[in-house]
Parts: structure tokens; sequence; C-alpha cells
């Protein structure tokens, strides 16, 4: 804020402030500040950036807990959401004949359809994926962690928005 590069915005009002109006305005007690040793300044809850190259590119990490998000708890075989005791990762193209565990090789499979699979593809198992695989995409709101969400947030990154279902 200070080198005009972002903008703070009053979460009361919505009006946005450069740092020297930001810095007059007065602070609640208890509300945190920022302490200089000539100034004492609220902490802005919500800031725009009024300068950036673009959002840092991401990956996500490789892990069980994102293979389950990934497929939604879902057999990619039959569909079924069994609950993740009964989900294991099933290497489409098998360990034994050369598959690795990347994003593209690698489902969520019920215990009977893993059981039935077995060391084999699908296709030599008779089997079919619902979809094919992909490594999911990044984005910022993937690190905002469950419980640091301010309510003044709410306008800008609500959960309501990217929860809610969408109608075909």
């Amino acid at each position: 804020m200070y080198r005009g590069m972002a903008r703070a915005i009053a979460p009361d009002t919505f009006e946005t402030h450069d740092f020297s109006s930001w810095s007059d305005l007065a602070i609640a007690s208890g509300e945190p500040a920022i302490h200089s040793i000539s100034l004492r300044i609220r902490v802005p809850e919500i800031i725009i950036l009024a300068l950036y190259n673009e959002v840092p590119r991401k990956e996500v990490v490789f892990s069980r807990r994102n293979i389950y998000k990934r497929d939604r708890f879902t057999c990619q075989y039959c569909g079924e959401q069994p609950g993740s005791e009964e989900l294991t990762i099933d290497h489409i193209l098998p360990r034994s004949v050369g598959g690795r565990s990347t994003w593209e090789n690698c489902v969520l499979a019920c215990v009977d359809c893993n059981r039935h699979k077995a060391n084999r593809t699908p296709d030599g198992a008779g089997m079919r994926l619902l979809k094919p695989p992909v490594r999911p995409p990044w984005t910022p709101f993937l690190s905002l962690k469950l419980g640091i969400r301010k309510a003044s947030w709410e306008r800008f990154v609500s959960e309501r928005y990217w929860d809610i279902e969408l109608q075909a």
C-alpha cells in the first residue's frame, strides 16, 4: 500500500483507501494494528492489488487426499461412493507392468472393482473408466484454509459461490 501497488478496502463500507487515507482511519480498541516509530495503522482485512504480473502458477500436490478430492470420493469404475475406508487407489496401468503413480494413471476404485480388475488394465478386465483421470488445476482458492476466512471476505471469495451445484 505504501508504494501505491495496493489499496485497502474498509470492511464495513467497502470504500477503497490508499495508504494516506487508510492511515487516517481510527483504530478501535482491540483491533489489530501495525506499529512503527511514528505511525500506528489498522491491519487491513481486504486488499486489492493495483499492480501485479499474475497469480503465481502452482501445482496441486499428488497426494492421497487430493486424489480423493479430485475423484469426489467416488469409484471411477462403478460410480459408487462407499466411504473412504472402502475406496482404494488403483493404478490404471498396473505398477507390475511399468505403471507409475501419476495423476493420469491413478484413480479411486471401490474394493470390489479393484479386486475384479486385479493386476490388469481396465480393458483386460472388461471394465471402463467413468472419465479419464487428469491433473487437477491449481486455483488460489485451494490455498485458503478453512477457519481463517473473515466475514468481510464473503463478498469477494464466497464459499457458497464455489460450492453450489450447477444445473445441467
